[in-house]
């Protein structure tokens, strides 16, 4: 029995970790990108931002995340501007940008800071809480 008690705690030691780990990785990678949403093509100041990388390779990136980018287009309208970069034709600004894997999308607010950063497929309920909370 205390093999067993010593074993989870062990277990939930290295997943504490490895959840704050992702949590430092994350804000680093925030802190680091705070200063380049003014050389993003297409980047206007005033509005909320979405920095979608992607490549014409990456399946969810086009049966799964566009859409839901697409969706919140449409809700917010004007309030929003989705900006996407091919990362294989801009490994310049991928690299910048951090972007270890396809999809990734930055969150940045109207004066250009990131703000939130997703690796993966994000569904469009998780990216309109997270503007509703660059909005407060």
């Amino acid at each position: 029995m205390d093999d067993l008690i010593v074993r989870m705690l062990w277990s939930a030691l290295i997943i504490g970790a490895g959840i704050g780990i992702f949590v430092l990785v994350n804000r680093a990678i925030l802190r680091r990108t705070e200063d380049l949403s003014r050389h993003l093509p297409g980047w206007q100041p005033g509005r909320a931002v979405i920095l979608y990388f992607t490549t014409p390779e990456c399946a969810p990136c086009r049966t799964v995340q566009r859409p839901a980018l697409q969706r919140v287009q449409s809700e917010w309208g004007d309030r929003l501007q989705v900006i996407e970069v091919d990362a294989t034709r801009r490994a310049d600004l991928a690299k910048r940008w951090g972007v270890l894997s396809v999809p990734t999308t930055f969150l940045l607010d109207a004066s250009g800071k990131p703000r939130f950063v997703n690796h993966g497929v994000t569904r469009a309920e998780q990216l309109i809480e997270q503007l509703r909370r660059l909005a407060d």
